[in-house]
């Protein structure tokens, strides 16, 4: 199973009842989980520390957009991050270098609070200047438990019109994030099941993998909503999606 974190286990730092359940349920039965994200903000470490303090292990088996947007860069490219210190993090693993003047290579643009008028100013001017322009995401909105804030998309929006320049995105649904799935796991069992709670970007990314889509109700849709592209499998939350799929 591949598991958007988000709106599947949990909303902000609330965790969605019986969500640590399922994973152990899935993982009792011989079925790995790998993690897989769009939220860039965070370093990997901390967000495996979250999951472990709501009661899923999860050393080694997460994925993150700021992997993927990392991937997207050369070793010793000179790297603009308009992002978190995940972002960061990813970027200095890859070998290459956060600057913040000078020769800047790439952009790379994800979720953070801090995003001002000052920031989008120099990030557009230099993309505008012939930089690499790389969105770690374009979700337009991030769940919370009181409901919906900003993405990261809705912040690389606003550096695309600022800089008249379409950026590459990197997360689900897109090649990068998929490239980077099939790198961890050195290819996909045909059973592979894609579970998110927002059919636009991890339904779009189990038709990317070629896998399953199931889909839960927990997170930025609703129960009734319309859902396209259709799933393989739906709950109300990933237990009650669990429970179907471990069904004799």
């Amino acid at each position: 199973m591949l598991c958007d974190l988000d709106g599947v286990i949990w909303l902000g730092d609330e965790p969605i009842p019986g969500s640590a359940d399922a994973v152990a349920s899935l993982r009792a039965a011989g079925h790995p989980v790998l993690f897989v994200t769009n939220f860039s903000f965070a370093p990997v470490e901390e967000t495996e520390a979250k999951l472990a303090r709501h009661g899923i292990p999860a050393e080694g088996a997460v994925i993150t957009s700021a992997q993927a947007a990392a991937h997207l860069v050369e070793p010793d490219d000179r790297v603009l991050v308009c992002a978190g210190p995940g972002v960061e993090q990813a970027v200095e693993a890859r070998g290459a270098e956060v600057v913040t003047r000078g020769r800047i290579d790439a952009v790379i643009v994800g979720f953070h609070r801090t995003f001002d008028f000052e920031v989008m100013t120099r990030a557009s001017a230099a993309v505008r200047n012939g930089a690499r322009f790389i969105g770690t995401n374009d979700d337009a909105t991030y769940p919370t438990p009181a409901g919906p804030i900003p993405g990261g998309g809705a912040i690389l929006a606003s550096v695309a019109v600022a800089s008249g320049v379409t950026p590459i995105v990197a997360g689900k649904p897109h090649r990068a994030m998929a490239a980077l799935v099939h790198e961890r796991l050195g290819g996909l069992s045909p059973d592979t099941v894609m579970v998110g709670d927002r059919a636009s970007t991890d339904g779009l990314f189990a038709v990317q993998l070629g896998c399953r889509y199931g889909h839960v109700c927990s997170g930025v849709s609703r129960p009734g909503d319309a859902v396209e592209p259709r799933p393989a499998i739906t709950g109300d939350n990933l237990a009650d999606l669990v429970r179907q799929l471990l069904r004799p």
